[in-house]
């Protein structure tokens, strides 16, 4: 076995910390936000909407960099796997510089024609984090790069030490400027963008260690080879384009949450921050599912795939549930850190167990099946069945269920579990007539 159970603690473990550490930052940002008023709030969750959906991106990139650097090294192809690093880490810093300046250049438009009509106070707090984030965005990509190639070597150990110190600066500037400097959205906001220069240079750092499985000495050329980068862009595009109409359309909800009012938006935002930290154990063992398929894959191994996808689904579900019953029973002090108002805490306690209930029985079927399916080079399914999913199931129905239902910003979280269940019934489907493996791998059926 490719695997042993070791490996997969190994692999596993330190991703369901750092992603805790992610969520918990996040959490950390509009807890200590939160001291300036529900509008900063507001201004923070509607901007990161936009950040997420940039990071999306060059996470989708810095995935199919990973892919075809892990198949190669379950190839034994050290040599390629190397070459591939370069290439991922020089085409994402040349295309996140780009993106970078089209943000800040264009900030006022993207916000007012995002989100419309919001009042001044949300609009100039949502200004200035933007343009101070933005700023940071070359960084989060060469850092999402290097994270993912980390984990193609099954190294996971490394992104969870950078994110713990890139949070411990994060969390410790905030207070600081926050607190001490009553620096309002911008005290969050600077220590964000100083918190991934620092995590960029230090994963970059630890790439040019010769002895590791995939390295940067030796290999570092600051020239784009296209063959290459077409074999990352096969993989990085189709999800890219799904991530970012996956986020698109939360920002496409959002604008229609942001018409409820200040009270809806806040709980809304703190739900998105709680119901982040409810799907940490499927998001962790799905990145393990991108390593882990890709060297099976590359080592031509589909039995090993079959098997661990098992495996790794049974422990996504087991830990779904038991991160999920904590998170419930200690939602009244959850909600108790937000300082929110009567009517805004009742919204979001409601967001928050509705999403728990759901993500215990349908997320790993939605999301963690993909992540095999991208990693066997299956990327074309996945992106037509989530478009057509997000726009026909989720987005279409947010509105009929928020307005022409009265349900407001619940509805939008229905509309949301319903396209969960298509996309877990139709990427089971799909598993199972097993399309995604070559032909002559495939179980004989009759």
């Amino acid at each position: 076995m490719l695997f042993t159970n070791k490996d997969l603690r190994k692999l596993i473990i330190p991703l369901i910390i750092e992603q805790f550490l992610t969520v918990l930052v996040g959490m950390a940002d509009i807890v200590m936000v939160s001291q300036t008023g529900e509008a900063a709030i507001s201004a923070v969750s509607l901007v990161d909407t936009i950040n997420v959906l940039l990071i999306n991106i060059f996470a989708a990139l810095a995935t199919g960099g990973a892919v075809v650097a892990g198949q190669f090294l379950g190839h034994k192809s050290r040599q390629e796997a190397c070459s591939v690093a370069n290439q991922l880490l020089i085409f994402a810093l040349i295309c996140s510089t780009i993106v970078m300046g089209l943000t800040i250049g264009f900030h006022d438009i993207i916000l007012h024609g995002v989100f419309g009509k919001i009042s001044s106070d949300v609009m100039s707090a949502a200004r200035i984090y933007l343009l101070i984030t933005a700023l940071s965005i070359p960084f989060i990509a060469i850092y999402n790069a290097g994270a993912a190639l980390f984990r193609a070597m099954g190294n996971s150990k490394i992104t969870m030490l950078v994110t713990f110190i890139m949070n411990v600066i994060n969390v410790g500037g905030n207070a600081i400027l926050i607190f001490g400097f009553h620096m309002g959205v911008a005290g969050v906001a600077i220590p964000t963008t100083v918190s991934r220069m620092i995590a960029a240079i230090i994963i970059v750092v630890m790439l040019f260690n010769e002895k590791r499985d995939i390295t940067l000495k030796g290999f570092f050329r600051f020239k784009l080879n296209g063959a290459i980068i077409k074999k990352i862009l096969y993989i990085g595009v189709p999800n890219g384009l799904e991530n970012s109409m996956f986020q698109l359309g939360k920002i496409v909800v959002l604008s229609l949450v942001a018409t409820f009012g200040t009270s809806a938006i806040a709980a809304n935002a703190v739900g998105n921050t709680i119901a982040t930290f409810q799907t940490i154990p499927g998001m962790a063992i799905g990145m393990a599912m991108v390593s882990v398929t890709a060297q099976c894959v590359g080592a031509q191994d589909y039995e090993q795939v079959r098997y661990y996808f098992k495996k790794l689904m049974k422990i996504a579900y087991t830990a779904m549930l038991f991160v999920n019953v904590i998170v419930v029973a200690l939602l009244p002090l959850l909600v108790k850190l937000y300082h929110l108002g009567t009517e805004t805490a009742g919204i979001a306690r409601w967001i928050i167990t509705f999403h728990a209930v759901c993500a215990c029985l349908i997320w790993p079927l939605s999301f963690s099946i993909p992540n095999t399916l991208r990693a066997a080079n299956d990327v074309k399914f996945c992106l037509v069945l989530s478009a057509i999913s997000m726009w026909a199931v989720r987005i279409a129905p947010s509105y009929i269920l928020a307005r022409n239902f009265g349900l407001g910003v619940k509805g939008v979280w229905i509309a949301m579990v319903m396209d969960w269940c298509v996309r877990a019934v139709f990427f089971v489907i799909h598993y199972k007539r097993e399309k995604w493996i070559p032909e002559k791998y495939r179980r004989k059926r009759g």
